[in-house]
């Protein structure tokens, strides 16, 4: 088995901070791993919050001109 030099330094620095073997410390690593990648599959849960402000999305030109910081009204040539 070929540990990578990124894997090695943090199996070396759980080694050094929590006294673990090098057994423990890779199986660590490995677990943690895995927990990050189970929960990344809950899905994304989105949050709203009333901010007081509108915006009218019908006329996309407008919708585009606040985004790009036009507040003149004018059309874009």
């Amino acid at each position: 088995m070929t540990i990578a030099d990124d894997v090695a330094a943090e199996m070396e620095r759980l080694r050094r901070d929590e006294g673990l073997g090098p057994s423990e410390a890779l199986n660590t690593l490995a677990r943690r791993g895995m927990a990050r990648r189970s929960s990344a599959g809950k899905g994304y849960h989105h949050r709203a919050a009333p901010l007081g402000l509108t915006v009218d999305v019908s006329n996309i030109g407008e919708v585009l001109d606040l985004l790009d910081g036009d507040n003149s009204g004018r059309a874009r040539p």
